[in-house]
């Protein structure tokens, strides 16, 4: 069975997209800006933006009663790959045991003029 998931301790979505689906024991999480939820404004710089991204996903996880360490997988989509070092010291902090799989790609453009936008999957079974 399909759970649509959606907190407002995160940024609501901008368009035809929920926060996240839970399926059985998987949450697919949209894309998250480094929005902040209160104000709907991009955060300012990269390492902000990295931050606030994964407190926006961390809070619809929590929604779909999951953390961090559920994560499986996630991909970030970066709008220049020479952030790449500072995102990933940032990313390293979050996720400092057993990693999740990860892909990074560098986008042409991100909503909102956005410097990263990160996805997840996160997987609740045994």
């Amino acid at each position: 069975m399909k759970q649509v998931i959606a907190t407002s301790a995160a940024p609501a979505a901008i368009g035809p997209y929920s926060q996240a689906i839970r399926v059985g024991d998987f949450v697919f999480c949209s894309g998250q800006l480094g929005l902040d939820p209160a104000t709907g404004a991009l955060r300012e710089g990269v390492a902000a933006q990295t931050e606030q991204a994964l407190d926006n996903l961390d809070a619809v996880l929590a929604a779909a009663g999951a953390s961090l360490a559920n994560v499986v997988k996630t991909t970030l989509f970066l709008a220049d790959m020479a952030d790449f070092a500072t995102v990933n010291a940032i990313y390293g902090k979050r996720f400092a045991g057993d990693p999740p799989a990860r892909s990074t790609v560098q986008a042409a453009a991100l909503p909102r003029g956005g410097l990263i936008v990160i996805e997840m999957i996160a997987y609740l079974g045994g």
